[in-house]
């Protein structure tokens, strides 16, 4: 049959991506230095265990209340000016960290912080359809890979800060700049493809709600948002549950955390590398629900694994085979017809919403039924994430755009 015929793409993507990405890893070293300098945090905030997983949580719990809106109101005007609004509110918010001297007054500013990566993660569908088109997958992997990136930055250089003072100025500063960097070079579309003023003026005199709704009717997008959900919920808990678990199997604290990281060198090469790959065949469907359901076996036998490299290689594949799928899920929805361009922020602020609602929820129902077994919590984790392979397999091929 005849090849069709892709678009050209205009060079300035890879700037757009490049600043995109670059907030993303900026966004995980911020929300995880709370976690890479919790023995000064803690008792500086007089703050409990519980308080302590409330804060690391705080970015992402203002995405649950933003992200439905975030899509929708970039719809009407665009995403760059919602994301800039978002800058703002975050960089004052990353800066109060260093007034901030309880529980309340940090939970606020790190929620705060959150505001600009909650109206950004909601429109990275639309903002890389519209700028890589044919090639969004590959745009979505490398921006979820920036936040594995992020996290290990976090990790190793947290210590590396005489004070806790140093380390959130100089976090804050990089976000400051990065924001100004958004400011003056992303653009919403390229060269020669703005939106025409007639149907601008339009779409700015609708409601942001009625852009919502159009997407809420795609079926589709929902069983999008249930995949990711249940698979960002499974990955959650996979990763919360490595230090205790390798702890109780007579590793010591710091072993088990070295471990545990590994996951995160596998996921970060799985989002990168893993569209690029899936992009391969005419029917991305059976390698999906293939590595699907591999990643999810590894899941499941993490428990019984002996300790050392076949665990350290164990791990490595599970977070390369977990991660390879996310991104092309979460594009997916822009290449629906009732979807497209114009509704791809009010899409993507519904997977948004609900696969969070999910991330939270998951880890929850599988620690109460599983208990205090880590066999089992295993057990139910890969079953979890593996049992997302049907909602793949009811969805269209992603592939279908990319082969005549």
């Amino acid at each position: 049959m005849e090849q069709k015929q892709l678009p050209k793409l205009s060079n300035y993507r890879w700037v757009i991506l490049a600043i995109a990405a670059l907030l993303d890893m900026i966004s995980n070293y911020v929300q995880f230095q709370i976690s890479s300098l919790a023995t000064q945090i803690m008792p500086a905030l007089h703050i409990t265990m519980p308080q302590f997983q409330s804060l690391l949580m705080a970015p992402m719990l203002i995405a649950v209340v933003l992200s439905i809106p975030a899509g929708s109101l970039a719809d009407k005007f665009g995403a760059k000016k919602i994301v800039t609004v978002g800058l703002i509110v975050s960089v004052i918010g990353a800066f109060g960290r260093l007034w901030a001297n309880n529980f309340i007054t940090m939970m606020i500013m790190l929620m705060m912080f959150g505001v600009y990566m909650a109206l950004l993660n909601a429109n990275t569908m639309k903002i890389f359809g519209i700028w890589f088109k044919q090639d969004t997958n590959m745009a979505m992997g490398i921006f979820f890979a920036s936040a594995s990136v992020g996290i290990m930055l976090s990790q190793i250089t947290g210590p590396m800060f005489p004070s806790v003072k140093a380390a959130y100025i100089f976090s804050s500063i990089v976000l400051l700049v990065l924001g100004v960097c958004w400011v003056l070079f992303v653009k919403d579309t390229p060269k020669g493809e703005e939106v025409p003023k007639q149907e601008m003026q339009a779409d700015q005199a609708a409601s942001s709600w009625s852009f919502f709704k159009e997407a809420a009717k795609s079926k589709k997008t929902w069983i999008v948002a249930l995949c990711v959900g249940c698979g960002m919920g499974a990955s959650e808990a996979f990763s919360g549950i490595l230090p205790q678990a390798f702890a109780a199997r007579g590793m010591s604290p710091q072993q088990a955390g070295t471990v545990a990281a590994i996951a995160t060198v596998g996921s970060m090469f799985g989002s990168a590398f893993g569209p690029a790959i899936i992009n391969k065949p005419k029917n991305a469907k059976p390698l999906m629900i293939g590595i699907t359901i591999l990643g999810g076996v590894s899941m499941a036998i993490s428990w019984y694994v002996p300790l050392g490299a076949v665990l350290t290689i164990n791990l490595v594949i599970g977070g390369l085979l977990g991660a390879m799928t996310g991104p092309i899920m979460q594009a997916m929805p822009i290449t629906f017809p009732e979807i497209g361009p114009k509704y791809a922020g009010s899409a993507g602020g519904l997977v948004g919403t609900v696969s969070l609602l999910l991330s939270y929820c998951v880890p929850i129902i599988i620690s109460m039924i599983a208990g205090k077994s880590y066999l089992m919590t295993f057990i139910i984790q890969g079953l979890v994430f593996a049992l997302t392979a049907i909602f793949m397999a009811i969805l269209p091929n992603p592939n279908a755009g990319r082969h005549r």
